[in-house]
Order: structure tokens, then C-alpha cells, then sequence
């Protein structure tokens, strides 16, 4: 059988290929990772504010990337402090580092997914650390605050913006899709190719749900799919319908 993104080449610009180059990879894709973020780390005060309010105990840390993973996880090892992580790659990432299992990771992989889980399982008010970017949105703070939890926020690390070469530039453009998993990642586009990010866009530029599409959007970008599921998961198996609708399969 031949494998679902056979012949198409995806642009992925994450700082690492990560979860989401392997998922294309098996699905048959050739991936372009072409970086347009780095992550840098927090100063000095910040870096101890975030260590000691996980050292206090609270009664939950929540991290929304692996690069918040990274930053976490040697001080959430005690087992009172639950942990909450938006995607099943973060997770793993979580896991890993604090040497023990997460409690909740949503179906849906956004904001709004991982809301719905914490207070779909989670009884009584909570205290809650976020660990997070500068540049993520405030949706899953905002959103357990709504729901009566005390949240801390706190941000562990830095998003910089990486220019890409001509030659990236050209690889870029040339690819037959480029796939946004986060609204950073998408905004990270247009400010690394500045006015040329519209013309620079493949053809086929996915999205994995309604906060990616609408950041994107507001940064000049043409979405064409959206994931159904909001998930890596999502992100391929939309990709690949919309590869075999090009390819006229």
C-alpha cells in the first residue's frame, strides 16, 4: 500500500522535528524542517520564581510545550503535584523528565481541549502553575481561572525568531504543504519572511485547530485545512486528504 503523503514534501518549522517529523515520516512524507523559532532561556529572577512556586507544592504544574517540559521537570518530581500537559508530545516530554506519569492530557491538543479535560476530571478548586512561553496565549490560564482555580503563570522560557536562509526561503516555497501546529509557529512565519510570507506559502497550509488558524490569519496567512481532530494526528490525517484531493486520488 502505498503510504498516505508519498511525493509530498512538508515544511515544518518547529525548533526540532520532534513528534510531528516523525508522524510525516511514517506517513511517507519528505520533510523540509526549516526552523524559524529558537528558544532561549528566562533570566535569572525568572528562572528562580518558576523553581520555587513548583517547589511550594501547588497542587498542579501544566506545561503547554516540551520546551516548558525541559524547564519543569526537574523540580515536579514530587508526587502531591500533579501534572497536566497539552499534547501527547509535551507529555511524553513531561513524563520523561519528571520521571513519572502525567495525570491529564486532553484528546483534543489545543487550549480549549486541555481546559475541557482538567475540569471534566478534576473535583474542587485547584492551584495551578502554568509553565509557558512568552509568546503563548493566556487561553488555558483564562480558562481554569473561569472555572474557580487559583493559577500562577509563569514564564520559563523565550521564543526568538530564527530568519531562514535564501536557500531555506526557496525550499519553502517550493514544498507542497507546510503544516502549523501552534499559533507560534505560525506567527513565527510571517515575521521570519516578513512580506514575503503570503507568497511564500505552499499550497496546502493545515492547521491543527481554530486558535492556530486564527492567529495565522490575523498574520496575513491563508489557512486551507483545518485538522478535524486537534491533534499531530489531526494534522496528518487532514494533510493526507488533502494531499490525495491534489494528487486527484
Amino acid at each position: 500500500m502505498t503510504a498516505a503523503l508519498a511525493g509530498c514534501t512538508v515544511v515544518v518549522t518547529r525548533e526540532h522535528r520532534g513528534e510531528l517529523g516523525r508522524l510525516l515520516d511514517v506517513a511517507g512524507a519528505a520533510v523540509e524542517h526549516i526552523p524559524l523559532i529558537e528558544i532561549a532561556e528566562v533570566d535569572d529572577a525568572r528562572r528562580r520564581q518558576l523553581d520555587s512556586a513548583i517547589a511550594a507544592e501547588p497542587d498542579w504544574v501544566i506545561v503547554t510545550s516540551a520546551a516548558g517540559a525541559d524547564r519543569v521537570g526537574a523540580v515536579a518530581h514530587h508526587p502531591a503535584v500533579r501534572l497536566a500537559a497539552v499534547g501527547t508530545a509535551t507529555a511524553s516530554r513531561l513524563a520523561a523528565v519528571a520521571e513519572r506519569p502525567v495525570d491529564v492530557t486532553p484528546d483534543r491538543q489545543i487550549a480549549a481541549g486541555l481546559v475541557e479535560a482538567f475540569v471534566e476530571r478534576v473535583d474542587g478548586p485547584q492551584h495551578v502553575v502554568i509553565a509557558r512561553g512568552d509568546l503563548a496565549g493566556d487561553d488555558v490560564a483564562a480558562g481554569l481561572t473561569a472555572a474557580g482555580h487559583t493559577v500562577d503563570v509563569h514564564i520559563a522560557y523565550r521564543t526568538l525568531v530564527r530568519v531562514p536562509s535564501e536557500a531555506e526561503r526557496a525550499r519553502a516555497a517550493a514544498a507542497d504543504a507546510v503544516v502549523f501546529a501552534s499559533g507560534s509557529s505560525a506567527r513565527a512565519w510571517t515575521d521570519a519572511l516578513g512580506g514575503d510570507a503570503a507568497r511564500r506559502l505552499p499550497p496546502i497550509v493545515v492547521a491543527i485547530g481554530p486558535t492556530t488558524r486564527a492567529v495565522a490569519e490575523e498574520s496575513g496567512l491563508k489557512i486551507t485545512h483545518e485538522a478535524a481532530e486537534h491533534s499531530l494526528a489531526g494534522i496528518i490525517d487532514e494533510l493526507s486528504h488533502a494531499w490525495r484531493k491534489r494528487a486527484g486520488q
